[in-house]
């Protein structure tokens, strides 16, 4: 982490876990523990027919509640699908873009990734967007060409200000759901790679300021050491978000 240019960012991803009562349940249970977490935000990103209730139930604290993701069109035929501007409408502040699962079960790719990445910005929302590499990738060695061409084309278009209210979340696909996690020291080379693209495509004052999170399989164990990386600025937690205990953990290792 590094305070001094960027904000630290806690972020849940629920996936498709929890009803609202189960939502309202967590709630209560994580709110008398959060303390003031001072030096980073926490946010959770829940199942869409749950955000404004998540909004409810965290509303004396200062957590912000995200969508999962959203569509790239500001309406139209799209049964199912949910507008940046419908997320916005009833209180979330971010939404997760181009997610491991998306892109493998609902066909997203980077061009859509991008769309949507315009759209949520466009909405006022802060995208939090996925990037990773599968483990054949990794073991072809061709990590840092994939997360290049990944992380170009979803900024692709933008402007300076823009890139500023975006978060990159670095999953690799082979640690997300699988217990396997990336060492410090390969997650924290990776988010360096990440920026590196970003001040060659945006200069060096826009690429201090992006918040990059790690996102495969971080939990309470080794959330310290991971965010030890100076280039890593939270995580983008899954399975361990869903436990209060664990969540809780996870925050007060990044406000060290």
């Amino acid at each position: 982490m590094n305070l001094k240019y960027r904000k630290t960012i806690i972020a849940g991803n629920w996936k498709m876990n929890k009803t609202l009562t189960e939502t309202k349940a967590f709630a209560e249970a994580i709110k008398p523990n959060l303390g003031r977490h001072k030096w980073c935000e926490v946010v959770l990103c829940v199942p869409g027919v749950n955000i404004a209730g998540a909004v409810k139930a965290f509303k004396d604290t200062r957590v912000s509640i995200g969508g999962e993701t959203c569509h790239y069109e500001a309406s139209g035929a799209y049964t199912g699908e949910v507008t940046a501007e419908m997320l916005k409408d009833v209180g979330a502040k971010y939404v997760i873009i181009g997610h491991s699962e998306r892109r493998q079960y609902y066909n997203e790719t980077d061009f859509t990734v991008n769309k949507k990445v315009k759209a949520a910005l466009e909405a006022g929302l802060k995208p939090i967007v996925c990037v990773g590499e599968s483990l054949e990738q990794r073991e072809l060695g061709v990590t840092e060409e994939l997360i290049s061409y990944q992380v170009k084309t979803a900024l692709s278009g933008l402007n300076e200000n823009q890139v500023r209210r975006v978060v990159i979340a670095y999953e690799p696909i082979w640690a997300i759901g699988t217990g396997k996690t990336a060492t410090a020291g390969q997650a924290g080379e990776v988010c360096t790679h990440i920026r590196s693209i970003i001040r060659k495509q945006f200069g060096a004052r826009v690429a201090r300021a992006v918040t990059i999170q790690y996102g495969g399989s971080m939990n309470a164990k080794n959330a310290r050491e991971l965010l030890a990386q100076p280039d890593i600025d939270g995580g983008l937690i899954g399975g361990a978000s869903l436990k209060p205990d664990d969540f809780v953990a996870i925050i007060n290792a990044a406000n060290q």
